[in-house]
């Protein structure tokens, strides 16, 4: 017979178990974040004076070959169907100004060299339901609303966006609630 002592009664029953639940999904990680580091190549690279748009982690840069350095797609880039890469959310970061009141991930990349993923699985800002394996596509024309310059969609839109002709170059499944989902790029 198994003693009770009356100071700590013995606990029966499931109301004990300590069970959990969480009611949501949790966040798939920030925008420009390596998902898988083994398999990453990053390369430094030169930030081209000519860029209209703020370099912002996780967008698509192509190659601007007037100065031999990288920019955000532009409306005029429609006949392209590759891009050169994905800004790679720098680390650590400190702001410059705004003190204690500036916001988190208010900050464009800083300096005139960012990283770029050239090959492997990074976190982006996704416009739109995707599904694993799905096709790529890029916003070309000016920011509007939810849709970002040279960020990621999940539909083609007519003069807006180019599709990526890279089969390997795909969305690794669904965006989490904050639209940050994951994107195998190979080209």
């Amino acid at each position: 017979m198994i003693s009770v002592n009356p100071q700590f009664p013995r606990r029966l029953g499931r109301r004990m178990t300590h069970d959990g639940a969480f009611t949501y999904r949790m966040g798939a990680g920030f925008a420009g974040d390596i998902a898988r580091f083994p398999r990453a190549i990053v390369e430094p690279c030169y930030i081209s004076p000519n860029t209209a748009v703020p370099l912002q982690p996780g967008l698509a840069v192509v190659v601007d070959t007037s100065v031999n350095g990288v920019r955000v797609l532009q409306s005029s880039d429609s006949a392209l169907t590759s891009i050169y890469g994905v800004v790679v959310r720098v680390y650590p970061t400190q702001q410059t100004t705004g003190g204690m009141s500036a916001s988190f991930g208010a900050a464009n990349v800083p300096g005139p060299i960012v990283d770029i993923l050239r090959f492997g699985y990074i976190m982006v800002p996704i416009v739109g339901a995707v599904t694993k394996g799905q096709a790529v596509n890029v916003w070309i024309a000016a920011a509007s609303g939810s849709h970002i310059q040279g960020g990621f969609e999940s539909a083609s839109s007519g003069g807006n966006t180019i599709t990526l002709s890279s089969a390997r170059t795909t969305f690794n499944g669904p965006a989490d609630t904050l639209g940050i989902g994951e994107l195998i790029f190979e080209v």
